[in-house]
């Protein structure tokens, strides 16, 4: 699967979003290493704490599948039905760093054919780590 594939399933999994208080519907679409892809959208809570990212989704969807070598995340967002850049939180960036090197490839959609490409390591340039 090329990039701009994995970008417009991204942008496609934001319409399961389920998000009710901020309006902001978020995609993730996970490449493993053997070329599998993992969906994951946001999922908010009226208490806000219990709200998960669509990145923690589709890593929770691959690892609770035995999955856990990854290739590349796009991420994709929604607000008023207009696609806008959102990079990920620290939370998911952190949770990428438990399963990904520093080299893992994060694509933010920033427009219908269009993204920005990362590496986590410059996301997360001094990760938490117990290597």
């Amino acid at each position: 699967m090329n990039k701009q594939e994995l970008c417009n399933v991204a942008i496609t999994a934001t319409d399961k979003s389920y998000s009710p208080y901020s309006g902001c519907k978020v995609g993730a679409a996970l490449l493993s290493a053997d070329g599998q892809v993992f969906t994951g959208c946001n999922i908010e809570n009226a208490s806000f704490s219990p709200t998960i990212c669509a990145e923690r989704t589709a890593f929770a969807k691959a690892v609770s599948e035995g999955v856990t070598k990854f290739s590349a995340i796009a991420i994709a967002a929604k607000r008023g039905g207009k696609l806008s850049t959102f990079t990920p939180c620290g939370v998911c960036r952190q949770v990428m760093s438990e399963f990904c090197d520093a080299d893992f490839k994060v694509l933010v959609v920033t427009g219908e054919n269009t993204f920005e490409e990362y590496t986590l390591a410059e996301l997360l340039p001094a990760s938490f780590k117990l290597d």
